[in-house]
């Protein structure tokens, strides 16, 4: 498994499922984020889908928006879950059907099940943790 500084390096292309399309929440405020410090950010939540959040197009699923990249080569990298620990699994199944390199789950969302489903389909997995401050933290 990879370090999550090996991770952070690695990815360009980040799905965020559970993307809320309100400035106020989380998963915005770490979306602009991740896209001001040159992170590729996919809005994964079937409420917003065929908006735009934050100029990228929204969609209904993890393999709809992997789907999307097909065309132009590219591929999800890491998986961001704004979601409740409960509602993890689907979202491992789906990040390991698209061949996503890594499920990351926010802070407050931990899900062993969903983890080591990933991880022994090969996915580098995070709980617990805030992509953005670790991202912040490697910026020091």
């Amino acid at each position: 498994m990879r370090s999550i500084k090996e991770i952070l390096r690695d990815s360009r292309t980040v799905a965020v499922v559970g993307m809320s399309n309100k400035p106020e929440r989380d998963s915005y405020i770490v979306a602009r984020y991740l896209q001001e410090h040159g992170y590729r950010v996919i809005p994964v939540n079937p409420n917003y889908a065929g908006s735009e959040i934050l100029g990228e197009k929204v969609h209904a699923s993890l393999t709809e928006a992997a789907d999307s990249l097909a065309p132009g080569g590219r591929q999800i990298d890491i998986v961001d879950c704004f979601r409740k620990s409960a509602d993890i699994p689907p979202v491992a199944r789906e990040a390991i059907g698209i061949r996503a390199a890594c499920l990351w789950m926010q802070l407050g969302v931990e899900n062993q099940a969903a983890a080591d489903m990933a991880s022994a389909a090969g996915l580098d997995v995070v709980m617990d943790r805030c992509i953005k401050i670790d991202h912040a933290e490697l910026q020091d």
